[in-house]
């Protein structure tokens, strides 16, 4: 198969490459700049020069591959929802243009668009009122010859090369000195290493059931004072409960993120896919120096 991948140089996107090239699949990789181009080149990899936020040079490829993987998202929390409902609206271009065609179109959204609290599960929808679900809207084009797909990601993807909350986080802690958990830290974490989900997306991609949202799950739920504790072994510091009021002052832009009761269940996923993570989990990849030393980060390990 042909496959077009949006974000294929990103954390997870380039390990979806790797898994697609494992599996015999042709890959046409967008690039929005030249050395990501380079990069893609460097690895054997065609290359469509364009970009997310230019929906016509991303339609423009379309006719010529036999299915997409959507891991392309604006990482900028500053414009959050308008990030969401941009990548909503590209997903609903994409489907336009895929309809009648019987080609898989899978795209990428997270576990915490269902409402905390409770653990959540492949066959609850989305809520609107949680920005990210735009990403899923697109699944009504399985009704007009697209077979649609979404893999829900977790609050935490792992692994080498990982830049997202949980390095915020072991860098608050850092600078801080104190690696913190709010209240009695009881609030859960889903979380799933990159090349788990990286071959969730390709088993989605080769026989995912139209219509069907599948979660990159392998932790169901990870206390957060069990991550604090782990930030805290790894950095050498003190572990120690505070207040919801001194949440925003220790943690910044990423309280949200610390106080969230997000857990998720991957159980559909399994038994409808087969699929089964192989690769280490969270605390297991809290114990590896690659998170806390820079010198070992800057060379892959």
């Amino acid at each position: 198969m042909k496959v077009f991948v949006t974000g294929a140089t990103g954390f997870i996107g380039s390990s979806i490459t790797d898994e697609l090239v494992r599996r015999g699949h042709q890959i046409v990789a967008l690039a929005r700049s030249e050395e990501s181009a380079l990069n893609l080149k460097v690895r054997g990899i065609d290359v469509h020069r364009g970009t997310i936020d230019d929906t016509q040079s991303v339609l423009s490829v379309l006719d010529r591959v036999d299915g997409v993987i959507h891991a392309a998202f604006n990482h900028n929390f500053a414009q959050y929802a308008k990030n969401c409902a941009d990548d909503g609206a590209l997903l609903e271009a994409m489907a336009q243009a895929l309809t009648g065609s019987g080609r898989p179109l899978i795209a990428t959204s997270g576990t915490t668009v269902v409402p905390p609290g409770v653990v959540s599960t492949e066959d609850q929808e989305g809520s609107t009122k949680i920005s990210r679900s735009a990403s899923e809207s697109f699944h009504r084009f399985k009704d007009q010859g697209v077979r649609t797909g979404t893999v829900r990601l977790p609050p935490s993807v792992h692994g080498e090369g990982d830049t997202a909350f949980i390095p915020a986080a072991i860098a608050i802690a850092r600078r801080t000195g104190v690696s913190a958990y709010i209240e009695d830290g009881g609030n859960r974490w889903p979380a799933v290493h990159r090349h788990d989900a990286a071959r969730l997306f390709c088993d989605v991609l080769e026989r995912g059931q139209s219509g069907h949202r599948f979660n990159a799950v392998q932790d169901e739920g990870i206390p957060f004072r069990d991550i604090a504790a782990a930030i805290g072994r790894g950095l050498g510091v003190p572990v120690r409960s505070i207040s919801k009021e001194e949440a925003a002052v220790q943690f910044g832009w990423l309280a949200m993120f610390a106080a969230a009761d997000v857990p998720a269940s991957s159980e559909l996923t399994r038994e409808r896919l087969g699929w089964v993570p192989r690769e280490d989990n969270l605390l297991a990849d809290l114990r590896l120096p690659s998170y806390f030393d820079p010198s070992v980060r800057a060379l892959g390990a």
